[in-house]
């Protein structure tokens, strides 16, 4: 199945915790560029995590945007999120500036509950 968020999702998503200001809209207009040709949601959410996180797609409350972006996903496919995993791998994603696709899909699997 794939995500059907769109950029006013994301950004209000984001505007939860800020304005909604974005910073490097580029890179999430990359990150929903590549959505709209996966079929692989976990994928396509591993492209807009990191886009995000490492990219700073907004001016203030990337992470907390992220960690409501991986729950709101998972939540829309029928799954629920383990959050001390999520908060984990989110802080992992940045400390180690992990930029690999496959690697952060893989961080985000470990934190659904299936």
């Amino acid at each position: 199945m794939t995500l059907t968020l769109t950029k006013k999702d994301i950004i209000a998503l984001n505007q939860r915790f800020d304005q909604g200001k974005l910073h490097n809209e580029a890179s999430l207009d990359f990150a929903l560029s590549f959505c709209k040709r996966s079929a692989n949601w976990t994928k396509e959410l591993a492209y807009l995590t990191r886009a995000i996180l490492l990219d700073h797609v907004f001016e203030e409350g990337n992470k907390r945007t992220a960690l409501l972006l991986i729950s709101t996903c998972a939540d829309m496919e029928g799954f629920a999120t383990y959050d001390d995993i999520a908060v984990r791998l989110i802080k992992e994603i940045i400390d180690r500036k992990i930029t690999d696709i496959s690697k952060i899909e893989e961080l985000i699997h470990h934190a659904i509950r299936k």
